[in-house]
């Protein structure tokens, strides 16, 4: 199956002029970005699918530690794309224009990556399920809320870390018109669900549920 370019979302950094058709991901059409673009538009290191599913068949290619089977998978907000040949790593991010954008980053940093904590459960045992934006949950003993974000280590299979949603805490938008900007918090306003973000330039009033605290 394919898209119309027409329909493609505005998060994909590809022209809107071009070929009829691009790539259908298998899943994540409204938040993800499919592994074909990633590698071909924002990377540029393949001129085609032929050479993405080539790099793929040969496990060249890892997402957040592991192999990439179809050029279809999608990648999401701070995933980690490594090349293994060139053994340098990427994660995904969000330009000022609210597009994607591939930043690369250190070895000490390719293992690992932040999700925020949409949800909490008490399970049997009083274990506590935590649920991910992306769809992920983990059981961890780890003192975190609803809205905190956690750091997961890829090597170790599980979260090192909490970052708490406090204020002069560093932040990032990934969605609504201010999706792309990043900031501290000066004020946190519960009742109304919304910090007051610092920016370089400018103060921004946005939904908690539109932004992730950032390490």
């Amino acid at each position: 199956m394919h898209l119309k370019r027409q329909k493609v979302p505005k998060r994909w950094p590809i022209p809107r002029k071009g070929t009829a058709y691009v790539v259908k991901p298998n899943f994540g059409l409204k938040n993800g970005i499919p592994i074909l673009v990633v590698l071909r538009d924002l990377l540029k290191i393949a001129q085609n699918r032929k050479e993405v599913k080539k790099a793929l068949y040969a496990k060249n290619v890892l997402l957040n530690d592991v192999p990439i089977k179809s050029e279809k998978n999608s990648a999401f907000l701070f995933d980690i794309i490594t090349l293994v040949p060139s053994k340098k790593s990427y994660r995904l991010i969000f330009n000022e224009h609210g597009k994607f954008q591939a930043e690369e980053v250190k070895e000490a940093e390719a293992h690992s990556k932040i999700f925020k904590i949409i949800n909490k459960k008490t399970l049997k045992g009083k274990k506590t399920q935590l649920n991910l934006k992306d769809g992920k949950n983990f059981i961890s003993d780890i003192k975190c809320a609803v809205n905190d974000s956690v750091i997961f280590d890829f090597k170790k299979g599980n979260i090192t870390k909490c970052l708490p949603l406090k204020e002069k805490s560093n932040a990032f938008v990934f969605a609504g018109n201010h999706s792309g900007s990043m900031g501290n918090i000066n004020k946190i306003d519960l009742e109304r669900k919304m910090i007051e973000l610092k920016t370089k330039d400018k103060t921004l009033n946005i939904l908690i549920k539109q932004m992730i605290i950032l390490e």
